[in-house]
């Protein structure tokens, strides 16, 4: 289940108890994890095609600089992105992006590799996994 308010508003990932964000290291660890995520996808064959959606926008500069505002909120900590931006609506951050199912697959096959890489809890990663998937589809729009 994501966490959402209309309009697929993510506030931020559940937790029963510590934020996830504090289980995987704080902001140093994403800090980690963004980088990392886009370092695939600059080098790994499934990050071609979001290395392009991203060449035809602001740019992976900008991209891992909002990643990061937005996955520290996302995972519990400070909503940076929210600070910048006044919402968390993921659907509007992508809405001019031509997002196909093989762009969110694509993505999480990234995510996954960069959770693997910064030694994310497995525990901890799969539940990141599961959210990530389920906003990864609400994503889709052609």
């Amino acid at each position: 289940m994501i966490p959402q308010r209309a309009s697929h508003v993510v506030s931020k990932m559940p937790c029963p108890s510590k934020a996830v964000i504090d289980q995987i290291g704080g902001e140093k660890a994403v800090k980690q994890l963004v980088e990392t995520f886009y370092d695939f996808i600059e080098a790994h064959p499934s990050g071609r095609g979001i290395l392009e959606l991203h060449q035809d926008g602001h740019g992976l500069r900008h991209a891992r600089i909002e990643q990061f505002d937005f996955m520290c909120g996302f995972l519990g900590g400070r909503r940076y992105y929210f600070e910048k931006h006044k919402h968390m609506n993921v659907k509007q951050i992508h809405e001019h992006v031509a997002i196909r199912q093989i762009d969110a697959d694509n993505w999480l096959i990234c995510m996954d590799m960069a959770m693997a890489k910064c030694d994310i809890n497995p525990a901890i990663a799969e539940k990141m996994r599961q959210t990530f998937k389920n906003v990864a589809k609400i994503l889709i729009n052609t």
